[in-house]
């Protein structure tokens, strides 16, 4: 049973939001962080990608960069670019893409329920990456920024945010990307119970996006329970910022592959090799957007063509093995161009659907790639089926967009 509560969060005043919030740390690098607060210094980017105030080719993972966070951090409330909440609330936070808005429920998720599987991952994280969050979140005692989460659908809770949303909203704006971003505030106590007990019956949560942040705001909080000789269960930082959606309103978008070579194949012979485990069709000179699942488009050669794995090449009964990354990493990446280590392998890269099919194509036909495949996008409930049996999917399977702007809420851990 999922446990989460209200919390006073650290906002910026309507006035300024626009220039606060950002786009989450890790989908841009430091120099397009760098271009886009350019002469902003109320940019959120100064508290999550504090590099961007040094020099140019500053590691981001130096010692000062995480006490420029904490400096910035600080600044930004100093000057009331960030102002604490009086009161413990939920929040609805709304995105509009493609004229489609969803609607998600800004929480206190709880620490045990992620170190307990009841909050479910799909994905195996890099300690790495997880090293460096905590040294955030540890360092500014603070989840900067949330993790998106998605709950069973529940038509009180569709209920409670319809009512809720149909007030004047306290930030609304359209982002750079032309995402419009919505927020309002739950601050009646009737429907914070409310919330807190309809999500007591869900048997679970599930990351969709956010498994370092999760996983990283979790451990920061169990490391601070273990540290607290007086830890009672009750501190702030046993819960961690997140945002959970409906999952009926939630869509992954396609994650497609590109090849730097085909292995020492022809692009004839890799055709020819590829008709041992699949029905290869060719469709013209442009790569087609893949209309179902185990049949996925191929683009080599200035040639595109359609793919269809034959039975007997996949489980449907499989929550692993039905999935199109799992048919064409086994059949095509590993058997034909040698690629086992999708992690590491230099030879491959990945790209989101949101950059369209048009870049693939560009990719392949300046030389710097050999093949593009393009894949039809992994289901809400494939994905709730893999982590609900344990399983874990392979890598670079799901991409959500919208992403969750940053700095339009701020948890304290205190």
């Amino acid at each position: 049973m999922a446990t989460i509560k209200p919390f006073k969060g650290v906002r910026p005043p309507k006035a300024i939001i626009k220039e606060v919030a950002s786009r989450p740390y890790d989908v841009l690098n430091s120099e397009e962080a760098r271009e886009e607060a350019m002469g902003n210094d109320k940019s959120l980017y100064h508290i999550i990608k504090p590099e961007i105030d040094f020099p140019p080719g500053k590691d981001e993972h130096d010692a000062d960069v995480y006490e420029k966070a904490v400096e910035n951090f600080g600044k930004f409330q100093q000057k009331g670019w960030l102002l604490q909440d009086e009161k413990e609330m939920y929040y609805v936070y709304a995105q509009t893409m493609n004229e489609k808005t969803q609607f998600g429920l800004v929480v206190g998720a709880y620490v045990d329920d992620y170190l307990t599987g009841k909050i479910k991952k799909h994905e195996l994280t890099r300690r790495d990456k997880e090293e460096d969050r905590m040294k955030h979140v540890r360092i500014n005692n603070a989840n900067i920024e949330p993790v998106f989460l998605a709950h069973p659908d529940n038509d009180e809770i569709d209920e409670i945010v319809r009512r809720i949303t149909q007030q004047t909203p306290e930030y609304d704006f359209v982002s750079d990307d032309g995402v419009g971003h919505h927020f309002w505030l739950i601050p009646d106590d009737r429907d914070i119970e409310a919330i807190t007990r309809i999500f007591a019956r869900f048997p679970a949560l599930y990351i969709a996006d956010g498994h370092h942040r999760s996983a990283a705001a979790a451990l920061v909080g169990a490391e601070k329970a273990k540290n607290n000789p007086h830890h009672r269960g009750d501190e702030e930082y046993n819960y961690f910022m997140a945002v959970c959606f409906p999952e009926n309103q939630l869509s992954i978008i396609d994650y497609n592959r590109l090849v730097k070579d085909l292995n020492g194949l022809t692009p004839d012979e890799f055709i020819k090799r590829l008709e041992k485990n699949f029905v290869v069709e060719p469709t013209g000179t442009e790569l087609q957007k893949p209309k179902n699942l185990h049949t996925f488009s191929i683009y080599l050669d200035g040639r595109s063509f359609s793919v269809t794995a034959k039975p007997g090449t996949y489980d449907d009964n499989d929550p692993i093995g039905q999935l199109d990354v799992t048919i064409t990493s086994g059949l095509i990446l590993d058997e034909i161009l040698g690629i086992r280590d999708l992690r590491s392998d230099k030879r491959i890269d990945f790209v989101g659907g949101i950059r369209g099919l048009k870049e693939l194509e560009r990719r392949v036909d300046s030389g710097e790639m050999a093949l593009a495949i393009a894949l039809y996008p992994v289901s809400m409930k494939q994905l709730m089926d893999i982590a609900d049996t344990g399983n874990i999917m392979p890598p670079k399977t799901t991409w959500f967009e919208p992403k969750l702007r940053s700095g339009l809420v701020i948890h304290k851990l205190d």
